[in-house]
């Protein structure tokens, strides 16, 4: 079955600027509420322009979803300012344990900030790798720091002190290009030959080492239960390994296109993977042969997904925009934010209450999405989209003035 939902086409960038320095960055400017009274058409500033509809109906039976948006709208925004830097930002991750988020440059240094509502602050600078520092990880406990980079090295940190614990040196034959943690001692690297391995901090060598296909392994993941690693490859192929029989387990169908991304839906039980043509296939866990579902979710490319919910996704890529979606019912919801250029990479905070996202203007992004949480518990399953309440809703963190435009290519 394939249900179609085309993106936003038009040019959204987010013209809001940030001041940055070194030590501290702020944001006065940069609410991503917008600043868009003089857009809004007689509403007031902050405020979310409901379209009215031409036909009868009646106009007090007003959409839940809605509802719920159009409330959280007259609310401030409370998110971090910001972060400008100078080099180009390959990747993020927040800590797991506090308020402290770690980016990796294409210098291959990290830079450690910690956030609040009103200001985020650079704590600390490691330079780490001589090549471009491509994944970054914290453990469970968020007190050791993994990275791994195009030198074809891997760093262990400890993220207190700064200091290096460990240093795995020509890890692949070929430059790493992503990297799972596992648990406090084991993760998983992939480069850019398709080759996959396993390690134990406590061990000078892989656990074992697996081919899977011949492009870059572009993303992996795996459930509490640690049994299966799914790797999303360059090739368009989805391959899961067998962990504890240290072996291949299934291979699937050879897609039409780079598998860039993925997330755990339902308890773990449903696996989104998004495409480099704009396709999201989903998979049943421990079925990864064939999709059950597919979704052509826009025209670009789908860089990164963030599960937010365990219905919700928020996905972007090429066009820098930020949408959500809720999957069951498949359902979009709007925009969450935007950037001028391709967003690289999102993640989500300890609490649940931001994600953040990174684009080739050298720039990292706050989007707080508390709000979902309500948004997720009203949304009817056996209800059917109403296109014409949708078309006037934007999320809350969106400073996009036009959501008819975001809508308007709905099937």
């Amino acid at each position: 079955m394939t249900i179609e939902f085309r993106g936003f086409e038009k040019n959204s960038s987010d013209e809001s600027g940030s001041d940055s320095s070194e030590e501290y960055v702020t944001d006065d400017d940069n609410d991503s509420t917008g600043n868009n009274d003089q857009d809004m058409s007689g509403n007031e500033a902050g405020e979310l322009e409901i379209q009215e509809g031409d036909d009868d109906d009646d106009e007090g039976d007003e959409d839940e979803v809605v509802k719920a948006i159009k409330a959280e709208k007259n609310k401030p925004r409370d998110h971090p300012p910001t972060i400008t830097c100078e080099d180009f930002i390959v990747d993020i991750s927040f800590n797991p344990a506090k308020n402290l988020i770690a980016l990796a440059n294409i210098m291959g240094d990290v830079l450690l900030y910690e956030y609040n509502d009103n200001e985020t602050k650079l704590v600390n600078t490691l330079e780490l790798h001589l090549k471009a520092c491509r994944d970054v990880e914290f453990d469970s406990e968020g007190t050791t720091m993994y990275t791994t980079a195009k030198d074809k090295a891997i760093m262990v940190t400890d993220v207190e002190t700064g200091k290096l614990k460990k240093n795995y040196e020509n890890v692949h034959d070929e430059p790493v290009y992503s990297m799972l943690c596992l648990d406090k001692n084991k993760i998983v690297t992939g480069d850019d030959a398709g080759t996959v391995k396993l390690w134990d901090m406590r061990k000078p060598d892989p656990i074992f080492s697996i081919k899977i296909g011949e492009e870059h392994v572009a993303d992996m993941i795996t459930n509490d239960a640690r049994k299966y690693l799914v790797c999303a490859g360059g090739d368009g192929v989805l391959t899961s390994i067998d962990l504890k029989g240290s072996k291949i387990y299934s291979t699937s169908e050879d897609y039409d296109s780079e598998l860039t991304c993925m997330g755990l839906f339902r308890s773990d039980t449903k696996l989104l993977v998004g495409s480099s043509k704009g396709k999201m296939y989903l998979f049943n866990w421990k079925e990864f042969g064939l999709h059950s579902d597919e979704y052509i979710g826009q025209k670009h490319s789908i860089s990164c997904m963030i599960p937010i919910t365990q219905n919700i996704v928020v996905t972007s890529g090429e066009d820098g925009v930020l949408r959500a979606a809720h999957m069951f019912p498949q359902r979009q919801l709007g925009i969450v934010g935007q950037h001028r250029l391709p967003v690289e990479c999102l993640d989500i905070s300890h609490d649940g209450c931001y994600i953040a996202s990174c684009s080739h203007d050298n720039d990292v992004k706050f989007w707080n999405i508390s709000y979902f949480e309500t948004i997720d518990s009203i949304i009817d399953v056996t209800e059917k989209q109403n296109k014409k309440k949708d078309m006037s809703n934007n999320l809350p963190s969106s400073s996009v003035k036009n959501a008819s435009d975001f809508f308007s290519g709905l099937a």
